[in-house]
């Protein structure tokens, strides 16, 4: 099972249901720890007995097995943030969505590089967090890539202009975010700022 999600009986009783339809569940694995994807694990656990549970916090790490499932390490969206690959399907959580883009909180530079090692792959489908299952799994991860790669020109630009205030290169970088959404962009733009600085670029 990957990542358990909302604490609903109704949700986590028809997970069960569908695990024990498979001959039953022999471990969980969480792509991270944001309450929307792990909030019902312990209800989960209760259900399903003493199983192992696969995570970043947990001491996860990129390369190693966990039955089935090979661990990918993918930050950004969050600093524990892992997909999980079992052939040729990813399990990216919130890496990739199934409609529009993500927020990344930190680490931007270690997110494009999970990405392109997602390209590597030779994947058949990206199953996100959020939305149905992506089928052209190398066109939205290029997607992904180079919408990253346009947010940073597009706030190279606005530096090289002299703006340096968030609001300001808020306006110029994401200026298409909707208002309700700016909080997230705004996180992003933080990101985004952390990895020029790194590579000496602003």
């Amino acid at each position: 099972m990957i990542d358990p999600g909302p604490a609903l009986d109704a949700h986590l009783d028809a997970v069960v249901a569908m695990a024990e339809a498979q001959g039953g569940a022999a471990g969980v694995a969480i792509t991270h720890d944001h309450e929307d994807h792990v909030e019902g694990l312990d209800a989960l656990l209760e259900r399903i007995g003493d199983v192992p549970v696969v995570s970043g916090r947990a001491g996860a790490a990129d390369g190693d097995e966990a039955g089935p499932l090979r661990v990918l390490a993918l930050p950004g969206h969050s600093d524990d943030h892992l997909a999980f690959v079992a052939g040729r399907a990813a399990f990216c959580g919130d890496a990739v969505l199934g409609e529009g883009s993500v927020f990344v909180s930190g680490n931007l530079a270690g997110y494009l590089d999970g990405l392109a090692r997602l390209r590597t792959l030779d994947l058949a489908v990206l199953c996100p967090g959020h939305g149905d299952p992506i089928w052209d799994a190398d066109g939205k991860l290029r997607e992904y890539i180079a919408h990253r790669l346009d947010r940073e020109q597009r706030l190279l630009a606005a530096l090289d202009r002299g703006l340096t205030s968030e609001d300001d290169l808020l306006d110029a970088a994401w200026d298409d975010a909707p208002p309700h959404l700016r909080p997230f962009a705004a996180v992003s733009l933080r990101a985004h700022l952390e990895k020029l600085r790194a590579e000496g670029r602003a």
